[in-house]
């Protein structure tokens, strides 16, 4: 699918320039960073056509902390796809930092990414011949910033991997690849994170500590988390969490 390879890509290439772990104060005094209406998701083969998400109306202001939660298959990775520019929609709109996501080609749309927006996977999506130091410079080099190597090993520091940067990922621990990760997509001060199941792959106690990064991260960095996740206790210690069934939005009780 578009969402998977260019996911891979963006991992290296996205957050080139500039969370609490609780409620996320004066979120309606922040200005509006991501914005849907009537947004759709359908896929169409032999069988019939499936609809994987359906008339999803969603705001997210600068410097939330959002958690989006459901069952398998209710479309959370789909919506941060889309979000994020990854893949396109059937229908409605996607609005990014104020980019219509709709009116902007393929092109466009990485260059957003590359400049605002930085991402996290399960599965590190680290690059195998490049050591830790050099996962992190990448996006910096890629666009064309400045201080490269010296950024990069700040960040590497930040994580508390000053002493491995110039190991490979395949001699790194799950923990330790996916805090290269982390330093990779802070690195470029992004105003958006976009994280997909952080720690699945990981223990509870490495991935305790990876969600401590994280928040403490973009609490510093003033950034705006979003956030797919299974684990109920990450999800509690975000501003906002939003459930998604059958492709919808659940009304929040509250």
């Amino acid at each position: 699918m578009e969402a998977t390879t260019e996911a891979t890509t963006e991992a290296t290439t996205g957050a080139t320039t500039g969370a609490t772990t609780g409620a996320t104060t004066n979120a309606t005094m922040e200005a509006t960073v991501i914005e849907t209406t009537a947004l759709s998701k359908r896929v169409t083969d032999a069988v019939g056509t499936l609809t994987i998400l359906d008339d999803i109306d969603l705001v997210v202001r600068a410097r939330e902390t959002v958690a989006v939660v459901g069952a398998s298959g209710s479309g959370k990775s789909t919506l941060l796809g889309l979000l994020a520019g990854l893949d396109r929609a059937t229908s409605g709109t996607v609005a990014l930092l104020g980019q219509d996501l709709g009116a902007l080609d393929e092109d466009g749309r990485a260059r957003l990414r590359a400049r605002r927006v930085g991402f996290v996977f399960q599965s590190f999506q680290l690059l195998g011949h490049l050591n830790a130091l050099e996962n992190v410079m990448l996006p910096l080099e890629l666009a064309g910033a400045d201080g490269a190597r010296d950024k990069a090993r700040a960040m590497l520091a930040q994580v508390g991997l000053a002493t491995r940067e110039r190991h490979y990922p395949k001699t790194l621990s799950g923990g330790e690849q996916q805090r290269v990760a982390l330093a990779r997509a802070f690195v470029g001060e992004p105003t958006i994170l976009f994280a997909d199941e952080p720690t699945g792959s990981l223990d509870a106690t490495t991935g305790d500590g990876v969600m401590d990064l994280i928040f403490a991260l973009n609490r510093t960095l003033g950034s705006t988390l979003v956030m797919v996740t299974h684990d109920a206790r990450i999800a509690a210690r975000c501003g906002r969490r939003i459930t998604l069934a059958g492709g919808r939005i659940v009304p929040t009780t509250d």
